[in-house]
């Protein structure tokens, strides 16, 4: 059996690392470097923090990430789906707020690592992915639109129409050299792969756009002017907390894990495509959960793993861990040593970067596809989407996996509801070979709250008519607290009318499940059968017995 937690990295090690691989891995940890250092700067930024955090949060949580994970090749780092959670916390409960949400979203990831939800979170509706990662890809447009245009706006309210509505009323305002700083650097974030894949077109132009505004002293909006000074030092600071308040942050940190567990193990996923390698994914959790947890106390901001950045790397030949320790190393000197210049950076260059970005996750295409499918999951789509851009990403997730349960509970019960009827009809033209008296109701599908109490209604029904009931599991992969509490209560019912119950092809989980609520004894070990064959020879053997 795999441990909950053994690090990639190690594995590497103990198989023997290569010279020539570490080559490959140098190269693609320093092109990641430079291609999350805009992008790290952009997204603290657009989160309503100082730069430095971004970039604090891509060294100390990149590096954490490649050490401890379970995945090969995973970048970790800050990214653009928590910008939107990250400004409301910050919002509402200040820095020390997000601090304590951040670190609590860590210890959450670590016990969904120790409790091996890692697969579980595997299963999260695509459409609901798509729904809140388009929503927040328009939300994230809609906050660069002052910096993209230069208005003069001294509040930017945070509801999204609201925010639209002050946009059109200040439109009198645009800078033109701010627009056309955001125009330029969005065609050379898009165009420049055309010249060369190897260094990425955002980092060209913040490096050219930057230079120029200072040259010509154009004026616009800078990070020091909005900003101030960048630090170029780590500083570890300890939040004030008052426990009794630690409920007024369970919400927002419970979203950061979920956004973070189901972001990073998304994009072990798509990197494990890509080289053909499988991730684990509870040493995945857990290492996110301490990234998350350790970050904050050094001012850094919500982490997890960052799809770009990994595919990047993996075009870029990185193949291990080492290419994301040497992707954070890289950020820590470019800190380090070229920090004091970045403060130069104009904000409407930042505004193009993250508006190319947004496009970018908008997955505008799976957004198209998914409204030419089934209601189902238009439903779960749209509703997401919504609630993300209208109301809050919170309570988009919320309500997105209880919608996603609620009607695939329907999906299951219509489903099983179709069977019943089948079965219930058409008994004796199936199994026309059976002997007189004995009867076959075959369940198939899950036996879940959703669907036991409408099959031990028809259970009930049935078992007056036989004087042996077989009851046929083959088809049933598990079985929860209510579908065994249910299907006592029908055996009983049908065993105090008179008629035996025989089940057959009950599979050894099912059977555990059934055997902790004495179902074994209520039967009898005797009518608990493998296959069917041997359960219709019991069910004879029965009628003999009893004089039938």
């Amino acid at each position: 059996m795999e441990p909950i937690f053994k690090p990639k990295l190690f594995t590497v090690i103990k198989k023997g690392y290569l010279k020539e691989q570490f080559t490959k891995d140098l190269f693609a940890g320093i092109i990641v470097g430079i291609v999350a250092l805009p992008l790290a700067i952009a997204f603290a930024v657009a989160s309503g923090v100082s730069p430095d955090k971004g970039l604090v949060t891509a060294v100390i949580a990149g590096l954490i990430i490649s050490v401890l994970g379970g995945s090969r090749i995973q970048i970790g780092g800050p990214t653009g789906a928590f910008i939107i959670i990250v400004y409301g916390i910050i919002e509402q409960y200040g820095t020390d707020g997000l601090i304590i949400a951040t670190v609590m979203a860590g210890l959450m990831l670590i016990a969904f690592g120790l409790l091996k939800l890692g697969t579980l979170l595997k299963f999260i509706p695509y459409p609901l992915v798509v729904g809140f990662t388009s929503g927040i890809a328009l939300v994230i447009f809609s906050t660069q639109i002052k910096d993209a245009l230069g208005l003069s706006i001294e509040k930017v309210p945070s509801e999204f129409i609201q925010k639209w509505g002050v946009y059109f009323g200040s439109l009198d305002t645009i800078n033109p050299a701010a627009l056309i700083i955001a125009v330029v650097t969005i065609l050379i974030s898009v165009y420049f792969k055309k010249i060369t894949t190897k260094i990425p077109g955002s980092f060209v132009a913040i490096i050219l756009v930057t230079l120029v505004v200072n040259i010509f002293s154009i004026p616009v909006t800078t990070i020091e002017s909005f900003f101030g000074e960048i630090p170029q030092n780590f500083n570890f600071s300890v939040p004030e907390f008052d426990f009794s308040k630690i409920g007024y942050y369970f919400v927002p940190a419970l979203t950061i894990a979920l956004l973070g567990g189901i972001e990073s193990l998304l994009s072990a996923v798509v990197s494990d495509g890509m080289i053909g390698s499988n991730h684990r994914s509870n040493t995945e959790l857990i290492a996110q959960g301490v990234a998350n947890v350790v970050t904050p106390f050094f001012g850094g901001i919500p982490a997890t793993g960052a799809i770009a950045r990994t595919a990047t790397n993996v075009k870029s030949g990185g193949r291990t861990p080492v290419a994301g320790i040497i992707h954070a190393i890289t950020l820590l000197l470019i800190m380090l040593f070229f920090g004091k210049w970045a403060k130069l950076i104009p904000m409407s260059c930042l505004a193009g970067i993250l508006i190319v970005v947004s496009y970018n996750m908008s997955e505008w295409r799976n957004f198209v596809s998914i409204t030419k499918g089934s209601n189902f999951d238009k439903i779960v789509l749209l509703t997401t989407f919504f609630l993300t851009v209208l109301v809050d990403l919170t309570v988009a997730i919320e309500v997105g996996v209880v919608l996603s349960a609620l009607l695939f509970m329907k999906r299951m019960a219509e489903i099983n509801s179709n069977v019943h009827h089948e079965v219930d009809t058409d008994i004796v033209e199936k199994y026309p070979d059976l002997p007189k008296g004995i009867g076959v109701f075959e369940i198939s599908g899950p036996l879940f709250f959703a669907s036991a109490k409408e099959y031990s209604a028809v259970l009930k029904s049935m078992g007056v008519r036989s004087k042996v009931l077989i009851i046929r599991m083959r088809h049933v992969p598990f079985i929860d607290t209510t579908g065994t509490n249910n299907l006592k209560d029908a055996i009983a019912d049908i065993q105090s009318s008179g008629t035996k119950v025989v089940l057959s092809g009950v599979r050894n989980n099912v059977k555990e499940d059934l055997e902790k609520y004495q179902l074994d004894k209520l039967i009898g070990e005797p009518n608990i059968l493998h296959t069917f064959d041997l359960a219709v020879k019991r069910a004879t053997e029965i009628l003999i017995a009893e004089g039938y």
